[in-house]
């Protein structure tokens, strides 16, 4: 039998393994294991194979990018197919002051490159300085006031200058920038051929050998140990082979990544000069910001190496399929948090021959003009012939919740602080990698997990989910308005009767309030579906109270529930009750799974300023009240209101079309079916 299983990595069943192996010697046939000076050395037997397979084990799972844990080896092993991680980037921020010079001859000012703001963070560590500095020194006219006026950006962290002597003799010397928390988007390098020579020639980085000739002055990098980088020169063959005696100097910034990001008050601490090389250190006025810093990351995470090294290399430097561009456009636009590609064909109707490719920067919203021509530019590089890459806006597709916890009141000191800790994690929640990002998926059943988990005191919690899309208004314009949510819509009456007193039930959209060309008042959008509730239309309605609608207007669109799609004819909407920037009126729904999921361009976020929090004390669970006689119960289905927000009741009744009533509505059970995009959702009504 053998001695040991060497994937095993428990104490006990090795050390059964070593005695099992022993009684088979028939020396030991009647041996007492336990009670002899030879259960010391079996012990030490199995603790040093116990040591043994976990070394083996950790090697062996060290050996594949996939189940590598460590950084170093994960980085090696994307640096065998071609891929670097992305190193720290450094915030920047845009300042402007202005220096008094009308009491000097001067004609120019120059700020010195180097340090040139301080600030204290605005984050959780507030005890932090923070240095921003530029690059280049920066030359501007002193105008006829006497005035010199900058306006800047601002690299936060410290440049820093390593210079190195090539050894041509020296067969093993490495060209090791020893700094941590480098930003090499800021890395410079140059090249003399001597120290003391005058003339420098400057070196570029690239990230293959394509258009890599002999006489290319490049340079390669790669990641090392401790987040720290090696420069690796050419041959002769592949770029430029570096001499004997060559002098090399690297300049870049060590940046603290993230912690840096949104900083808004600053302290000039710079250097100037004026063309006559005298120092400038009066007149200088407070530093105004015009742009906080932002963009600072931290180096790229293990897990993101994983993700998209092996991507990188399957693509090979070309686009065919979508995971293609998903992979790709992260190199291209750093900028980029998150990517969603797809094609044309899936589409409906399809648009052959074009890839579709919406992208959330990291800050803002959405990409300028100019952003979005330039990556097309640099994706056609990639792509195969007849197909055409196009950079769309994503859409924003909100998750709102409406949570009503049961607590035990013998167990937390009052249903606010109960409110409070699920707030919280809540919070947490709504900021986690799950969610923000295209692809995401709302659980509904992890986010009931994330509120037990709130506080001991939560016995039970009910909660409710709503999707939302804002239409942004064009005011005072027929237009058209399309809006996909994705995922497919709860019909209120599916599986009953469709009919109450010879009229369709409807009334799952809920807006706010707008006000349209040729109708008096605020006015809403209702829905009515059609006899198999999987289409229907779309309808304008007043307010006669909060519960009476009274349709204004009928069929001013289509709504589409099987594909969660809402299209309005051209309308003309002369005002909003909602303003964020620019005209809104918000559309939520019920989906018809408590599962969402972002598809396509659809970047899904948990609202958490529209999800609402209140607590229940549950007298079942404390004792007070075991019979249950007095217990609370909670809709699982939510309020039945009409319209979005605070109705307003604004009824002409000389333009009223019908009036209709809503009726309360019975709930169906759960169904699974095949919604339009080819998923099986299961309902949660």
């Amino acid at each position: 039998m053998p001695l040991v299983n060497f994937a095993n990595l428990d104490f006990d069943q090795i050390k059964e393994s070593i005695k099992d192996y022993l009684r088979a010697n028939s020396n030991f046939t009647d041996y007492d294991f336990e009670g002899s000076n030879l259960s010391t050395i079996i012990d030490t037997l199995a603790y040093n194979t116990y040591i043994t397979s976990y070394n083996a084990n950790m090697v062996s799972n060290e050996v594949f990018i996939d189940s590598a844990t460590l950084r170093e080896n994960v980085v090696s092993l994307a640096r065998n197919i071609g891929y670097v991680p992305r190193s720290r980037k450094s915030s920047v921020a845009n300042v402007s002051f202005v220096v008094n010079a009308a009491n000097t001859t001067a004609v120019t000012l120059t700020l010195k490159a180097g340090a040139v703001l301080t600030s204290r963070s605005t984050q959780s560590d507030k005890n932090k300085n923070y240095i921003f500095s530029v690059p280049n020194d920066i030359t501007v006219p002193v105008d006829g006031d006497g005035f010199a006026r900058f306006n800047i950006d601002v690299y936060e962290g410290t440049f820093v200058t390593q210079t190195f002597t090539v050894d041509t003799g020296n067969s093993r010397q490495k060209f090791i920038l020893p700094n941590s928390g480098i930003d090499t988007d800021t890395l410079s390098v140059i090249v003399k051929d001597t120290e003391l020579s005058t003339v420098s020639r400057k070196f570029e980085l690239f990230d293959s050998l394509f258009n890599v000739t002999k006489d290319t002055r490049c340079y390669f990098i790669h990641e090392i140990s401790q987040e720290r980088y090696e420069l690796l020169f050419g041959d002769g063959i592949f770029g430029v082979k570096l001499d004997n005696s060559n002098f090399v100097q690297a300049t870049y910034i060590i940046s603290n990544g993230s912690s840096a990001n949104n900083i808004t008050n600053f302290t000039y601490i710079g250097n100037i000069v004026d063309n006559n090389g005298a120092n400038v250190s009066q007149g200088v006025s407070i530093v105004s910001t015009n742009v906080p810093s932002y963009g600072g990351k931290s180096i790229e995470t293990v897990e993101s190496v994983k993700k998209y090294a092996p991507q990188i290399y399957a693509s090979q430097n070309r686009a065919v399929t979508a995971a293609d561009y998903e992979a790709l456009v992260p190199q291209i636009y750093p900028e980029a948090e998150s990517v969603s590609a797809f094609g044309g064909e899936d589409l409906t109707p399809p648009e052959f021959g074009k890839v579709f490719i919406s992208i959330k920067p990291y800050n803002g919203v959405f990409l300028s003009s100019a952003i979005k021509q330039n990556l097309q530019q640099s994706i056609k590089k990639f792509t195969v012939a007849g197909i055409r890459p196009e950079i769309i806006d994503l859409k924003y597709l909100y998750v709102e919740a409406d949570v009503e916890t049961y607590y035990n009141p013998n167990k937390a000191p009052s249903a606010s602080f109960v409110q409070n800790l699920v707030t919280q994690n809540i919070q947490k929640y709504s900021d986690s990698s799950e969610l923000n990002q295209f692809g995401a998926r709302f659980k509904y059943s992890k986010f009931q997990k994330v509120v037990d988990s709130s506080n001991e005191s939560i016995t039970s919690n009910i909660t409710t989910v709503k999707m939302r899309r804002d239409m942004q208004v064009r005011l005072n314009t027929f237009a058209e308005y399309e809006l996909c949510f994705g995922n497919r819509f709860h019909v209120k009456n599916h599986g009953h009767s469709p009919v109450y007193q010879g009229t369709l039930l409807g009334y799952n959209i809920r807006s706010t309030g707008f006000t349209v060309s040729g109708i008096s008042g605020t006015v809403y959008l209702g829905d009515r579906p059609t006899g198999n509730l999987e289409k229907g239309t779309v309808f304008l309605f007043k307010l006669n109270s909060p519960t009476e609608p009274i349709i204004v207007k009928k069929n001013v669109g289509v709504i589409d529930y099987m594909k969660g799609e809402i299209k309005l004819n051209p309308i003309n909407i002369i005002g909003t009750i909602v303003n964020k920037n620019s005209p809104i009126v918000e559309i939520s729904v019920n989906p018809f799974s408590n599962d969402v999921i972002g598809l396509q361009d659809l970047y899904l976020q948990l609202d958490v300023n529209n999800t609402t929090v209140s607590s229940v004390a549950d007298n079942i669970s404390s004792g007070n009240d075991v019979s249950g006689t007095n217990y609370i119960v909670s809709s699982s289905y939510g309020l039945n209101s009409l319209v979005r927000g605070n109705p307003i009741v604004t009824v002409d009744v000389d333009s009223t079309l019908e009036a209709t009533t809503t009726s309360p509505t019975t709930v169906t059970p759960s169904t699974t079916s095949s919604n339009t995009f080819g998923r099986s959702t299961t309902s949660s009504y």
